[in-house]
């Protein structure tokens, strides 16, 4: 295992600290795509955009009063960045660059800044689809670098890598699952050391890890998702805790809400874990909300799905009863996220799209066309971040902020 560090300084002397506003990692605190206390404004607009030097599809987080942002550059999109940005202002606070050390391959619609970085509120964990990881803290110190590929270097796939890291208590959860050395890691917070290595399903995967809890109490768990189904494991140690084995998909990743866990597996299959040593109770399933690439998100007592032709199908989360579908305009190749009572979309041509979920069949309240570059053919490809009752898309040149 080779890792670089540098003496963590005034790192070790953080203390975490939350916002109701922070969006922390891959569609926002604990992978739910709300924003609890936040507003999708119903008739966006744009507060400022700021440029970015490289390729990207991560989305942004946000933790505190700090923006965070990946992007790739070069040839062969061989340099690494990491922007921490004022999410106020949108001004460059700092930026890290590092050099890939593992492929640098992918598909030219994607990128190698793919993964959404992930944050504890004292450092930031950045992955890029090289396989290489990156602790910073807040103020910009590199912490530790690994180059997985020098540990494992069989793994990648074609298409390029895009599961995001969450990071549970001292421990970020790593997905590096593909055709051939297919494996999930914990890493230590502080070392950049594996706590555990699980071997996983050989098979292209691009879903990302989801904390789950029994409820608002317990400590939370980690649930993998593969083309197998879902296995939850203690983020400490790596110990299965159990198993649900009837497939899933690989490129929509599941949600929990209230302790239930909506698996893109059939379709939609609610299910209720019980005991570390079972396999969950499967509540219902509807294939009539079957999600394509984007992810679901519940908001308040319904689950919303966006299927491959735009249509977004509202169900209830306690039958998955669908309640109705609205047609909307793709395509999409980011995922709806949710504040108050509006889920927001963007598609890949920059077509904003705020979605009333409380009209009785659901209506697009508002619309804004994001000023792409059409001479390079730029899309919107990133799932949206929301804080503060604003919300920030990305494309390959530029970052913006939306609000009122």
């Amino acid at each position: 295992m080779r890792i670089f560090s540098l003496p963590p300084l005034l790192a070790l002397t953080l203390t975490a600290t939350t916002f109701a506003a922070d969006w922390p990692q891959f569609r926002g605190p604990d992978s739910t795509a709300v924003a609890p206390e936040a507003q999708i404004p119903a008739q966006p607009k744009i507060d400022w955009s700021v440029d970015l030097p490289g390729r990207g599809l991560a989305s942004p987080i946000i933790v505190g009063k700090k923006l965070f942002i990946t992007c790739a550059s070069g040839p062969k999109q061989e340099r690494l960045h990491l922007f921490c940005l004022d999410a106020e202002s949108g001004g460059k606070v700092w930026e890290r660059q590092l050099q890939a050390t593992g492929r640098t391959m992918s598909h030219p619609k994607t990128s190698i800044a793919s993964c959404t970085p992930c944050s504890d509120g004292q450092r930031v964990f950045a992955l890029w689809s090289s396989n290489d990881l990156a602790a910073f803290d807040l103020e910009g110190n590199l912490l530790w670098v690994r180059g997985l590929t020098a540990d494992y270097p069989n793994a990648s796939n074609s298409l390029g890598m895009a599961s995001s890291p969450i990071v549970i208590g001292e421990t970020v959860v790593v997905m590096i699952e593909n055709d051939s050395e297919s494996y999930s890691l914990g890493v230590d917070v502080k070392t950049g050391r594996n706590l555990w290595k699980l071997e996983r399903p050989k098979s292209a995967n691009w879903t990302s890890p989801v904390p789950w809890r029994a409820d608002a109490h317990a400590a939370p768990i980690v649930v993998l998702q593969s083309s197998k189904g879902l296995v939850a494991v203690d983020p400490a140690s790596g110990s299965p805790l159990w198993e649900y084995a009837e497939g899933a998909s690989i490129m929509s990743s599941s949600v929990v809400a209230s302790g239930i866990i909506y698996a893109v597996s059939n379709g939609i299959t609610a299910l209720s874990p019980q005991a570390s040593n079972a396999a969950p109770n499967q509540l219902w399933r509807s294939k009539q909300i079957n999600p394509a690439t984007a992810s679901p998100v519940v908001l308040g007592d319904r689950i919303y799905c966006l299927n491959g032709a735009g249509v977004v199908s509202a169900a209830e989360i306690k039958s998955g009863a669908l309640k109705w579908k609205l047609r909307t305009t793709g395509p999409y190749s980011g995922s709806p996220v949710g504040a108050g009572s509006r889920v927001f979309l963007v598609n890949e041509k920059g077509l904003v799209q705020v979605v009333d979920t409380t009209a009785p069949e659901g209506a697009v309240a508002g619309t804004l066309q994001l000023p792409l570059k059409a001479e390079t053919k730029e899309m919107v490809l990133c799932t949206p971040a929301i804080s503060g009752n604003h919300v920030y898309v990305r494309t390959d040149s530029k970052l913006w902020r939306l609000g009122e």
